[in-house]
């Protein structure tokens, strides 16, 4: 994997406003390993079904953090669970855990 998570998109979205950038992050921050730890749970119970929407929530936060082939890689995973695929799992927890440990250093 050669993305890695920035705040690029958020940046542009906030236009220079520092407080809507803040906003967008810690909601950000806050939000995914909520998230991150729903998905695993439902993945781990073979809760497929519920994990391709636990990844449809996330994917919106993968695309944000300026993954553009991890975004795609989220939607084919998606679409995948919802037919109980799940090849690319391997890729899909690398993305995660790059967003993990990016969003511990902000």
């Amino acid at each position: 994997m050669n993305e890695t998570p920035n705040l690029i998109y958020i940046k542009e979205l906030a236009a220079g406003s520092d407080a809507f950038e803040q906003k967008i992050t810690s909601i950000v921050k806050r939000e995914f390993p909520e998230e991150q730890k729903e998905f695993l749970q439902n993945y781990e119970s073979k809760s497929y079904a519920k994990a391709a929407e636990n990844v449809h929530k996330l994917k919106h936060k993968i695309g944000m953090l300026g993954f553009e082939k991890g975004y795609q890689t989220a939607v084919d995973f998606e679409e995948g669970l919802k037919n109980n695929d799940t090849s690319l799992y391997p890729k899909f927890i690398l993305i995660l855990e790059s967003i993990e440990l990016f969003l511990k250093t902000l």
